[in-house]
């Protein structure tokens, strides 16, 4: 079974989405046969690829909020995030743009397939979440993608090129074609979405149900009829 997972980096409720699908697949009797691909979602193509302003200052303007709503939203989520075991500095994160973090995600699933993708995945969020660094700085991408396994020198080929960046917005259409308007969004066998971090009880569900229609069961009738098995075959 596969699960296609659209998020963004810099995404508070992905991190934690993330948090609640390792939690149901915990659960998950079959989770052994569960392979799982991150697809690239960006919540602003136009956030700056350098060192940006505050995301608390950007969402501020955004929304029309106060600094005190701001703050307020921020603690609710990173108190949110606390129970799934995850320490937020969301007040010390910054605007930033993605594209290049999604493109080294990319030569993670490329390199490595799906468990290397897994490893920089989680780099990545626990860098700009748990240590609020700056994941378009290529210094940061490159240290962080090292880290995780990458090759040093197919991590540098890439950040000074293009390359992935076909693949990239190849996700985010697959994601509109979908229907998705935001992230986290969950795809189980190209049959089920699932939108939004929801609980890991209602993403097990979603995990039991697939993998119970992709395997037709037989419903028995036993007419009493002679067989033969392995001690011998019925007189």
């Amino acid at each position: 079974m596969r699960i296609e997972i659209w998020s963004d980096v810099v995404c508070p409720w992905c991190y934690i989405g993330k948090r609640r699908m390792e939690t149901a697949l915990a659960d998950f009797g079959h989770a052994d046969e569960v392979e799982v691909v991150w697809r690239s979602f960006q919540l602003d193509p136009t956030a700056p690829r350098t060192g940006g302003e505050r995301s608390a200052e950007m969402l501020a303007v955004k929304y029309g909020m106060s600094p005190e709503q701001v703050q307020q939203a921020q603690a609710q989520i990173t108190e949110t995030a606390a129970a799934e075991g995850l320490d937020y500095r969301l007040d010390e994160t910054r605007h930033v743009n993605t594209v290049d973090a999604h493109r080294v995600i990319h030569l993670a699933l490329a390199e490595g397939g799906p468990e290397l993708q897994g490893r920089v995945k989680e780099a990545l969020l626990a860098a700009y979440f748990t240590k609020a660094r700056n994941v378009a700085d290529p210094a940061v991408l490159r240290e962080v993608a090292v880290d995780a396994g990458l090759d040093a020198d197919r991590v540098d080929e890439v950040l000074a090129s293009d390359e992935f960046a076909t693949e990239v917005s190849a996700d985010i259409e697959q994601a509109r074609r979908y229907g998705a308007t935001g992230v986290p969004f969950f795809v189980v066998d190209q049959k089920y979405g699932v939108s939004g971090a929801q609980p890991a009880e209602a993403l097990a569900e979603v995990l039991t149900k697939a993998w119970e229609e992709s395997r037709p069961s037989l419903s028995m009738v036993d007419g009493g009829g002679d067989v033969c098995g392995p001690e011998g075959c019925t007189p």
